[in-house]
């Protein structure tokens, strides 16, 4: 039994302890999720918050096969979707995303590492864009995103292959268009 297992087990015994650890664990990492999905970080912080909420709600449909991080995932994944449906109408811009940073902080880099990662799957189809998020701005393997979007591990190859193609095919249009 995992971890993460013998949390789910505390939970729906009733141990709150756990389920504080529980979120203190994924909290960041959902959150990060959640931030490639929302217009704004108040938005995005309201999906992480939702997200434990349903994981609490949805623990007796959990059963042990070890894979509780695609659990949370999924329900992320869909609570985003969720949300996005009911409040937010819009994307947010590359160009909301530049801020003018006057000192570098804790973070820094990853903050600009995610704003270059944004821009360049902008493009991308819905499902494609899902899958470069996941696997680089997450750091989940493939296995792992498999189980996320519930498609076959060939199948996210396949789509993540096809997404960097287009992303090189639009550096290079984007090269060309800035020399001339």
């Amino acid at each position: 039994m995992t971890r993460e297992d013998e949390l789910i087990l505390r939970i729906k015994q009733g141990d709150f302890s756990a389920l504080d650890e529980l979120i203190t664990s994924y909290y960041p990492e959902i959150l990060r999720y959640c931030l490639w999905h929302a217009p704004n970080r108040s938005l995005a912080e309201d999906a992480t918050q939702e997200t434990f909420l349903k994981v609490i709600r949805y623990s007796d449909r959990y059963i042990h096969k070890g894979k509780f991080k695609s659990f949370l995932y999924q329900i992320a994944s869909n609570t985003c979707i969720d949300l996005k449906r009911k409040k937010w109408l819009t994307d947010t811009s590359l160009e909301e995303l530049q801020i003018e940073f006057l000192y570098e902080e804790k973070g820094f880099e990853e903050v600009i590492e995610d704003i270059q990662l944004r821009h360049l799957v902008r493009n991308l189809p819905d499902e494609l864009k899902e899958i470069v998020l996941l696997r680089f701005g997450q750091d989940l393997t493939i296995r792992e995103i498999s189980e996320i979007v519930n498609q076959p591990l060939r199948t996210v190859q396949s789509r993540l292959r096809s997404a960097l193609k287009q992303i090189k095919k639009e550096m290079r249009k984007e090269e060309n268009n800035g020399e001339h």
